[in-house]
């Protein structure tokens, strides 16, 4: 089996190998490694300039786009504030330009004050802390040596890291799993501090010293786990949970957000405060020395500790398991579990983890209750503002004063840009029109077409029990264009079918279990936003219904039973789900099933195959990295509009992707070769998506307008509302070359990316002038388009090159001649 050569992408860096508490549960103090006792305090300034060196280099030669270091202990808080920051500012300088650095520190929060928050918030270091619920769950095992409650200094470092000031810094509570505490008061209790995330740890433990097991269960811990389960999600998931969203993703086919489970291979190393090189920490709970290598951080490279036993051991995946294990039907979510808990005395690791019934119960608990890929208390529309009145979507506008955006969010998006806040404002207001729509469609679904009929009532049944089920299904991009379709007699006979999908898909994203009569396409079956089914045998339509494990389909007299990843035990081969991509705050779906998703002026992909989908994992991957650590400003209005990316065939002779402008958030594109232009072909096409949403809300010019106007880009006159598109997009475009001008690695390339930020520098100044001064623009639109001019003047300012400037200049003048030539009039 090929396998890519394996990386090193997270270190955890111990700052200082003692701690002020005593918790009796502590794998490094309490279980079977002693190495403790022989290492300094502290970390030297030696070994953190040795330690980023040797990250750095790792980084560059594995071309990696991120590095995670996590500042660890004992407690690292111990180290002081100097010493963090000596380790902070070793780290930045030497990846800068190298790979984004994702910095944490986890720490059990009793010495957290406002000098080490303001010191975190500079350096960019996200702060972990250990909480185990309520006092009582707490101080079971969190107690300092003389036996004093940690609890309430814990709670105090929460509340201030819940501050407005230092929200951001916020990574999130783990907690320890301890039976003797009531799961739901646990779960209640650490919930109710709002964190970001909160992980739940399986207490260490191996053959040789198995974990406690009270009698009446045989998976004691699944049972905790479920009761936790049930809450969360009966409240609405109002907290991710890593271990459950971990489940999640693998039974999709995704990666493990955990070591814990999954079959990723290792990729985590540690550097005591000694600089030797160990594995993973949760070894030390398996015998005396088992996390070392023999290797220190001024002798060796990652790429040695990467050849250490057991570091290969770990990269194996599946044919490093067990038997047991590699015939588990849930081997592929569980993984084997974590590799410290396999061990046993006489056959070392090669054993299922000592909480093998656990995971194997949890994870069939999961399977269970989930009944999609998204789950819809994890739609992006959270808690939208309701149409209040259905009669005046079926003109499909509203009035004037529910048009204007904020302010704020209007000046921040005529800038170019738009933050989270601002693009799910958008989003909200696209949702509203979509409710509009569908009631105007709902309109036409009289008693005489019976499919439509039975359609529109279950739609409207939905949108009083399970609003937020229907509000992800109309948030599909593709289901404007439907309804606009439909309205406008585009789509003859789509009434029915349309309306059965999305009530369809609306009630398996509410786990009701209503049966849905929907119309086949040339035999497939759409479920919009969750994937497609092709359906054998020549039927028409089909029944569906929602089950505990998915769903039910009968058509052309066959029962057939899907789930939702790439079929249920083997049995569903027809199956094809929406691959979602997710990482680092960006969820989008590569959407390759949806049949209404041909919008584009290039031909849309057929489904990938899985190495297919996999090149594009890593594109977005590598893209997403750059957009994050290159063009901040982008990054977060990307995560919180771009929903759907539709792979497009591609054109010869340069890259491809274009919008749709009924379809907000969703852009087309074919798979570039590298990240970079894959990273340009988002920022500039979601432009495009955000000024479209932005016109809905309020005019920026006439539409009576029929000038035609000089678009320094194009060989042709261009309409006033395609000039608008053409010069915002392009301010994306031109910031991304002014940003590359110093990131790309080679001379060549920056050298390029100079000449390019000239060029497009001087042609998106040029049509924001051109539409500053064309007389058709609205009172918004005067506004919008100085907020367009007032970022292409801070361009403006900034030195160039001579030669790239002369370059420009004289590609400009070239295409203004050829411009004239091509459109002048014909005597």
């Amino acid at each position: 089996m090929d396998r890519s050569p394996p990386v090193v992408s997270q270190v955890v860096v111990k700052m200082h190998s003692r701690c002020d508490l005593a918790c009796d549960h502590c794998y490094v103090y309490e279980h079977a490694d002693t190495s403790w006792r022989g290492r300094p305090r502290a970390v030297s300034h030696e070994i953190l300039a040795a330690t980023a060196a040797g990250i750095a280099a790792h980084a560059r030669a594995h071309r990696l786009p991120a590095v995670h270091v996590v500042l660890h202990g004992g407690e690292p808080l111990l180290a002081g504030p100097v010493l963090l920051r000596r380790a902070a500012e070793e780290l930045h300088r030497a990846l800068r330009g190298v790979s984004a650095l994702d910095l944490r520190i986890h720490t059990n929060g009793v010495l957290l004050d406002e000098e080490f928050c303001e010191l975190f918030r500079e350096l960019g270091i996200r702060v972990g802390v250990s909480l185990d619920g309520d006092r009582t769950a707490n101080d079971r095992h969190r107690r300092y040596a003389d036996g004093r409650s940690s609890h309430a200094r814990v709670l105090d470092a929460v509340a201030l890291l819940s501050r407005p000031r230092y929200r951001e810094l916020f990574a999130g509570l783990l907690c320890t799993i301890d039976l003797a505490n009531d799961p739901v008061a646990v779960y209640d209790a650490l919930a109710a501090l709002r964190p970001p995330r909160i992980d739940f740890l399986l207490p260490h433990a191996t053959w040789d010293h198995p974990p406690p097991r009270p009698a009446g269960s045989p998976t004691p811990y699944a049972d905790w786990l479920d009761a936790v389960y049930r809450r969360w999600d009966e409240q609405g998931r109002p907290v991710p949970v890593r271990l459950f969203e971990s489940v999640q993703r693998t039974l999709r086919g995704g990666t493990s957000l955990t070591e814990s489970l999954g079959l990723a291979p290792a990729d985590l190393v540690v550097v005591e405060t000694d600089g030797t090189f160990e594995q993973a920490d949760s070894l030390k709970t398996s015998y005396d020395g088992a996390p070392a290598t023999g290797m220190n951080v001024f002798e060796h490279s990652l790429d040695d500790v990467l050849t250490h036993p057991g570091m290969l051991a770990r990269q194996k995946g599946i044919e490093a398991l067990c038997a047991q294990c590699t015939a588990c039907p849930v081997v592929a979510s569980c993984g084997g579990g974590l590799y410290a808990h396999r061990y046993r005395t006489g056959t070392g690791f090669d054993n299922p983890s000592v909480f093998c019934p656990d995971l194997m119960a949890l994870i069939m608990n999961i399977r269970t209750h989930e009944s999609l890929p998204e789950h819809p208390a994890h739609a992006r529309a959270q808690e939208p503002a309701r149409a209040q009145e259905h009669t005046r979507a079926q003109e499909h506008t509203r009035p004037e004063a529910e048009q204007a955006l904020e302010p704020a969010d209007f000046d921040e998006l005529a800038a170019g840009f738009g933050g989270a806040g601002a693009v799910e404002r958008l989003a909200l207001a696209q949702l509203d029109l979509n409710r509009g729509l569908l009631a105007a469609v709902g309109g036409r679904a009289d008693s005489a077409d019976r499919r439509a009929a039975a359609a529109w009532e279950l739609l409207l049944d939905l949108d009083t029990a399970a609003p937020h089920a229907l509000e992800a299904a109309l948030a599909h991009p593709y289901f404007r264009p439907w309804a606009l379709g439909v309205l406008g007699g585009r789509e003859p006979g789509a009434l029915a079918g349309g309306l059965a999908e999305l009530a369809a898909s609306a009630a398996l994203r509410a786990r009701r279990a209503d049966t849905v009569v929907v119309p086949l396409r040339d035999g497939t079956l759409r479920l919009p936003g969750i994937g497609r089914a092709l359906l054998p045998g020549g039927a028409e339509e089909a029944e569906l219904t929602a089950q505990s494990y998915g769903f039910t389909v009968r058509a052309g007299g066959r029962r057939i039973r899907m789930g939702w990843s790439e079929g249920l035990d083997g049995r569903t081969p027809h199956w094809q789900p929406v691959r979602l991509f997710e990482a680092s705050g960006w969820r989008v779906a590569l959407e390759d099933t949806d049949p209404l998703r041909d919008r584009y002026p290039w031909p849309a992909e057929e489904r990938l195959p899985a190495s297919g989908a996999r090149a594009w994992a890593d594109a977005l991957a590598g893209a997403w990295s750059l957009i994050q650590r290159h063009l901040p400003s982008y990054a977060p209005g990307i995560a919180a509009g771009l929903r759907a990316i539709t792979p497009l065939s591609p054109r010869a002779g340069g890259d491809t992707s274009a919008t749709c402008r009924d379809a907000f958030g969703a852009v087309g594109a074919a798979r570039p070769a590298a990240p970079a232009p894959l990273a340009l072909l988002i920022v500039h096409e979601f432009q495009h998506v955000k000024l479209g949403a932005v016109l809905d809300s309020c005019d920026l010019y006439d539409p009576e307008d029929t000038g035609r106007y000089y678009a320094p880009w194009r060989d042709d006159p261009r309409p006033l509302g395609a000039l608008l598109q053409g010069a915002y997009a392009h301010l994306a475009v031109t910031d991304f070359w002014r940003v590359r001008r110093t990131t790309a690695q080679t001379p060549a390339a920056r050298g390029r990316a100079e000449t390019e930020f000239a060029r497009w520098r001087r042609q998106t100044s040029e049509a924001i002038d051109t539409l500053a001064r064309c007389g058709a623009l609205t009172g918004p639109g005067k506004r919008f388009v100085a907020g367009m001019g007032e970022s292409a003047a801070a361009w403006r300012a900034e030195r160039v090159a001579p030669e790239a400037l002369t370059a420009a200049r004289n590609s400009a003048r070239r295409h203004r001649d050829a411009w004239r030539a091509r459109n002048a009039p014909r005597g």
